[in-house]
């Protein structure tokens, strides 16, 4: 696919209200010449949903760069369930799930619908497992610091998948190349956490810039860039060696 090709922005979708809406919906998700890419976004402090940064920038460039999507499906580090789900509200809440934050942070309420036909198609499109249909999460900050900044107008409908915490790295890792089908559909797929996250070594004070951290981290991260880049997956899944 030529790049130009690829870039090509497709029209949005608008809010539901009425069951013909949601069947337009699912109508415009079968599928289409261009596939979706996948992302992964290190989403950093929780600050990023309201500031402006080299980190939001460089999202923002990246939503203006992919075509619109038709919906987003989003893995978060901060859903760990005994099991896998998804997702099914009309009106995911927005999740404050951290402390110690200005209150402008807690303030924030990202209004984008949910979509109960995309639950019920990764529900499908996943075989490997049973996957539950949650009623009860909506969007944490995982999600919705992310894709805030690159879609502030909250008009894509988002979805939550989550990590079940009993299963190993091989486990999502097959999990998740079931999930390609929806990209042909215009579904973006976003893994959102950090390739290391551990406060207790966290450093709060120093020049913050996308090149800070410890030695150890920034070469954890470099490691992994190039094992991606590589399509080293077996080294990625047993990344505790």
């Amino acid at each position: 696919m030529e790049r130009k090709e690829f870039i090509k922005s497709v029209l949005g979708l608008a809010a539901m209200t009425t069951l013909g809406d949601l069947k337009s919906f699912a109508d415009n998700l079968q599928e289409q010449d261009e596939t979706m890419p996948v992302l992964f976004i290190g989403h950093g402090s929780p600050m990023n949903a309201i500031e402006d940064n080299e980190f939001t920038k460089g999202w923002k460039a990246i939503a203006k760069t992919i075509p619109k999507p038709k919906a987003i499906l989003c893995i978060s580090a901060h859903w760990e369930t005994n099991g896998t789900f998804v997702t099914n509200m009309e009106k995911p809440k927005t999740i404050h799930d951290f402390g110690g934050f200005p209150q402008a942070l807690f303030d924030v309420q990202y209004t984008a619908l949910g979509s109960k036909w995309l639950a019920d198609e990764t529900k499908k499109i996943i075989t490997s497992t049973t996957v539950g249909l949650n009623e009860d999460w909506g969007l944490d900050h995982g999600t919705w610091s992310v894709v805030r900044p690159m879609f502030p107008d909250a008009s894509i409908p988002v979805i939550q998948l989550s990590l079940d915490y009993t299963k190993d790295t091989q486990y999502h890792y097959d999990l998740a190349k079931q999930l390609v089908g929806l990209r042909k559909k215009g579904v973006l797929i976003i893994g959102s956490g950090n390739m290391v996250h551990n406060f207790q070594y966290a450093r709060f004070t120093g020049d913050f810039n996308a090149h800070f951290g410890h030695d150890w981290a920034l070469e954890a991260n470099e490691s992994f860039k190039k094992l991606i880049l590589e399509n080293d997956v077996k080294s990625l899944v047993n990344y505790k060696t």
